[in-house]
C-alpha cells in the first residue's frame, strides 16, 4: 500500500466535507451542562445567601488601595434585609454601571464616586465583536488561511506548523477559538490527503488556537478582562506571556508533527483509525471525472474540485489583512507600559510617546477599525451597518457574562465579605515562597475553570480575590493574571464543557475519548512548563 501520491505529483486535495450539523438535543434526554449565564445566576444567588453567614470584615488600605497584610478586622456592614434584597435585584445593573461611593465604599447606580461596574469592558467586547465580524464578512481571513493551507499541502510538517502558528497568533491577540470550527471542512481533507489521520487535523486546530488563548498576550476576553478586574494595565506582564507563548506554541507544534509523522509512516499507529473513504483520501485517489454514480462513487459535495487552486487573495483581501495586522499591532503598542518593560522598573516614569490606553480608547479603536475595514472591503453602507450590529449582537453573551460576574462582586463588596474571604485564603499562602505562590494560583484555578468555562466570567469572579493575594506574597499582579489564564486555557484544551473541544471532535468525526488519549501527554508537558514559567515569573518580579 502506498502512503502518498505518485512520485512527482502533488497530493490531490479532496473537496471540503459537508458541514457538520449538531443534533438537536432531546427534550427528555440526559443532563446538559448549563450555560455560563445560568451558572452565574446560580452563583449570584448562592453568594447572596452565603453573605448572611460569612462575617463582614475589612483590611486597612494603603495609598494605592491595596489591602495591608495583618490589618484584617471584623466590621458591622449595617445592611438590613431589604438592603440585601435590593443588592440582589440590582446586581446586573450594578455589574454594568454601579458607582462606588468614595466614603462608604458601597456600590450602587445612584452613588457618587468612581465607576465600579464593567461598562468599559462591556462596550469593548461589543466593539471587538463588531470588528471581528466585519473582517470575516470581508472574506479575507478565512481565504488567507485557506490559501496558506493549500500552498503548503505538499509539505505536511510545514502545513501543520503554519496553520497552528496562525491559529495561535490569532488566539493570543484576540481569543480566536470558536471561529476555528469553520475550518474543519478544509483542514481534515488536506491532512488525510497528506497521509495523516483525523486526529492530526483535530490537534492542529484545537491545540493551535488553544495554546494561543492559554498564553494570551493581549487577548481582550482573557488578559483584558482579568487585568481590568486586577486593577492593572493590559500590557503588564506581556514579556513573560510572550516568551511563554513562543515556547508552548513550539512544543505543541512538535508534538502534533511527531504524532503525524508516526501515522504517516505506519497507519496502524493511528489512535483513532480511519473511516470509510479516509484511505482513499490518503492515497490521493481522484473521483471519476465523468461523475458516474456507483457503489464506489464519492458522494457529491460542494466546493472546489480535487486539486483545484483556491482563489487568490485580491487586492481588497490583502488590504483587509493588512488593516487587521495594523490594528492589533497598534493595540499592543497602545497598552504596553514601555518604560517599565524596557527598564525593568515597575515605577519607571512613562515615556512621552507612551499612550497608556485602556478599555474606553480600545473600544473606540475597534469601532473605527470596523468601519475602515468595511469601507476597504466595499461592503456598502447598509451591509456594513447591519454587519456591525450583528457582530455586537453575536458578542452580547460574553459581554453579559462579564456583567453578571461583576454583579456578584458588588454583592460581596456591599456585604463586606470580600476581605473576609481574602483573609481566609491569606493564611494558606502566607509565608509561601513567591514561586510556590504562583503555582498555587495556577492549580487553584483549574477546578474553577471547569465550573465556569467562560474565561470572562471566571476572570471577573476570581481576580478581586486573587489579585490582592499577590500583594501579600510580594508578587506582581500580572503573574497572577498569567497563572489564572494559563489554568483557564489548559482546562479548555480538553474539558467537554467547551464548544471548541466537543464541537471540534464532532466536526472531525473523532471520538472524544480518542482525542483525550491523544492530548493527555501534551497536557502533562504543558502543565509542567506552565508551572515553571509562572514560578520563574514570580521569582523575578
Amino acid at each position: 500500500m502506498t502512503t502518498g501520491p505518485p512520485a512527482g505529483q502533488p497530493p490531490q486535495v479532496p473537496p471540503p466535507e459537508p458541514p457538520f450539523e449538531e443534533p438537536t438535543p432531546s427534550k427528555t434526554g440526559g443532563f446538559r451542562f448549563p450555560s455560563a449565564l445560568t451558572i452565574l445566576a446560580i452563583v449570584t444567588v448562592a453568594v447572596w445567601i452565603l453573605a448572611f453567614v460569612i462575617p463582614s470584615g475589612a483590611y486597612d488600605r494603603n495609598a494605592d488601595g491595596a489591602p495591608v497584610e495583618g490589618t484584617y478586622h471584623r466590621v458591622d456592614n449595617g445592611q438590613s434585609f431589604v438592603d440585601r434584597l435590593n443588592d440582589l435585584f440590582l446586581s446586573p445593573v450594578n455589574g454594568l454601571y454601579g458607582i462606588q461611593d468614595a466614603k462608604s465604599g458601597r456600590v450602587g447606580p445612584t452613588m457618587a464616586g468612581e465607576l465600579y461596574g464593567s461598562a468599559g469592558v462591556f462596550l469593548f467586547v461589543l466593539a471587538i465583536g463588531a470588528f471581528i465580524t466585519v473582517v470575516f464578512a470581508a472574506g479575507a481571513l478565512d481565504r488567507g488561511i485557506g490559501l496558506l493551507a493549500h500552498r503548503l499541502r505538499e509539505r505536511g510538517a510545514l502545513l501543520i506548523a503554519g496553520v497552528m502558528t496562525v491559529f495561535s497568533v490569532l488566539g493570543t491577540v484576540e481569543g480566536f477559538a470558536e471561529e476555528t470550527l469553520g475550518f474543519y471542512g478544509l483542514i481534515v481533507p488536506l491532512m488525510l490527503a497528506l497521509g495523516y489521520d483525523r486526529l492530526v487535523a483535530t490537534g492542529t486546530i484545537i491545540v493551535g488556537a488553544g495554546i494561543g488563548v492559554l498564553c494570551s498576550t493581549v487577548n481582550p476576553f482573557a488578559t483584558g478582562v482579568a487585568s481590568s478586574a486586577a486593577g492593572i494595565s493590559l500590557g503588564d506582564g506581556i514579556v513573560l506571556r510572550f516568551v511563554m507563548w513562543a515556547v508552548l506554541t513550539a512544543v505543541s507544534i512538535l508534538y502534533v508533527v511527531r504524532y503525524g509523522r508516526r501515522v504517516q509512516r505506519d497507519p496502524s499507529k493511528s489512535l483513532t483509525g480511519f473511516l470509510p473513504g479516509d484511505l482513499e483520501h490518503r492515497e490521493a485517489q481522484v473521483r471519476p471525472a465523468d461523475g458516474a454514480a456507483g457503489a464506489d462513487a464519492a458522494p457529491e459535495t460542494t466546493g472546489p474540485s480535487p486539486g483545484a487552486e483556491p482563489p487568490e487573495l485580491t487586492r481588497t483581501h490583502k488590504l483587509v489583512l493588512t488593516l487587521l495586522a495594523l490594528v492589533f499591532a497598534f493595540m499592543i503598542f497602545s497598552v504596553v507600559p514601555w518604560s517599565s518593560a524596557l527598564t525593568g522598573k515597575a515605577e519607571a516614569v512613562p515615556y512621552s510617546w507612551e499612550l497608556g490606553w485602556s478599555f474606553p480608547q480600545l473600544a473606540a479603536l475597534f469601532l473605527v477599525a470596523a468601519v475602515l475595514v468595511g469601507v476597504a472591503a466595499r461592503l456598502g453602507e447598509a451591509e456594513l451597518s447591519s454587519t456591525i450590529i450583528q457582530g455586537a449582537a453575536d458578542f452580547i453573551s460574553p459581554a453579559l457574562v462579564i456583567v453578571l460576574a461583576r454583579g456578584v462582586t458588588v454583592i460581596m463588596n456591599n456585604s463586606q465579605i470580600t476581605d473576609t474571604v481574602l483573609h481566609s485564603i491569606e493564611g494558606v499562602v502566607k509565608g509561601a515562597p513567591s514561586a510556590l505562590f504562583a503555582v498555587i494560583v495556577f492549580v487553584v484555578n483549574l477546578p474553577l475553570a471547569f465550573l465556569i468555562p467562560s474565561t470572562s466570567g471566571h476572570a471577573t469572579l476570581a481576580m478581586p480575590i486573587l489579585a490582592p493575594l499577590a500583594d501579600f506574597a510580594g508578587v506582581s499582579r500580572a503573574v497572577v493574571v498569567t497563572a489564572w489564564q494559563a489554568a483557564s486555557g489548559w482546562m479548555n484544551l480538553w474539558v467537554p464543557t467547551t464548544a471548541v473541544t466537543i464541537g471540534g471532535v464532532a466536526l472531525a468525526k473523532v471520538g472524544y475519548n480518542k482525542y483525550l488519549r491523544f492530548v493527555a501527554p501534551l497536557l502533562a508537558i504543558l502543565f509542567v512548563l506552565i508551572c515553571a514559567f509562572v514560578a520563574v515569573g514570580a521569582a523575578f518580579t
